[in-house]
């Protein structure tokens, strides 16, 4: 059957005819795309949605994709919407917000399922003696997640959640926190944080790197760098990559960007 060609106007780069045909009727992966061509978005779901399929394969950490609410203050101008939009999605239980220890601000997003298929890939990899013990994480899942949309949670609290399902016992506590579903909070010992079980290297990696990125921008003689050439950068001491590290740095207010004829440049942000 002979193939019909649908003629649309384009506004990405013409290729030769000869040699791409067949690739320019396919639509350019999402992680592929640079960070000029997908810099700004007007609505918080597809910036979440775009960068959850940039988010960069980490080696040796089995970690689901997860967004920093400061890189959805770099792609959308209105923070006021970012957060109210987070807010709705949040209530609708289509996603968790994260407090992270990188920093006085910092908050992860991560779409629920793949909060939930997070949970269950550290409890296998567990070693939990008793079937009884192995429960909670079911009680976990089922009573509390979807009742407690806070991100902290009181001793008190989390016990009559969890007691829903059954018995609760102080080794129960033990065994969330050790899988990293929720850490103890220091300055209140019977307070908790919701966290994203297996991301500690992770997050030492996101603190590194910001500031590798920040000490290369600073050793440059104007401070600046074109966006293009600057995302190709690899990192030494971070596994996520330079796009990650842009989109939280500009968004957080360290860096800003500079629209020229030539394209955008990224400029460390002066105090």
């Amino acid at each position: 059957m002979k193939k019909t060609t649908v003629s649309e106007p384009s506004s990405s780069r013409k290729r030769p005819r000869d040699e791409e045909s067949e690739s320019e009727s396919q639509p350019e992966p999402l992680n592929s795309l640079s960070l000029e061509e997908n810099f700004s978005f007007s609505d918080t779901m597809v910036a979440l949605q775009i960068m959850h399929a940039q988010f960069p394969h980490i080696e040796k950490v089995s970690i689901q994709p997860f967004v920093l609410q400061s890189q959805l203050y770099s792609s959308i101008k209105d923070r006021t919407q970012v957060d109210r939009e987070l807010e709705s999605l949040r209530r609708d239980r289509v996603l968790r917000i994260f407090k992270l220890n990188t920093g006085q601000d910092d908050h992860a997003v991560m779409f629920m399922d793949d909060y939930l298929n997070q949970i269950e890939h550290v409890v296998k990899r567990m070693e939990v003696k008793t079937q009884d013990d192995r429960m909670v994480f079911e009680w976990f899942k089922t009573h509390v997640i979807h009742s407690k949309l806070d991100t902290s949670i009181g001793h008190q609290e989390l016990c009559s959640l969890l007691s829903m399902g059954g018995k609760v016992k102080e080794e129960h506590i033990s065994l969330l926190i050790n899988a990293g579903i929720i850490i103890r909070q220091l300055i209140d010992q019977n307070m908790y944080w919701f966290a994203i079980p297996n991301i500690g290297s992770v997050l030492k990696g996101l603190s590194q790197g910001r500031k590798e990125v920040l000490s290369f921008l600073n050793r440059r003689k104007y401070k600046e760098m074109m966006l293009t050439p600057l995302e190709k950068k690899r990192l030494r001491f971070s596994p996520l990559d330079m796009r990650f590290h842009l989109r939280d740095l500009i968004g957080s207010g360290h860096l800003k960007t500079v629209q020229t004829p030539s394209g955008l440049i990224v400029r460390v942000a002066k105090d």
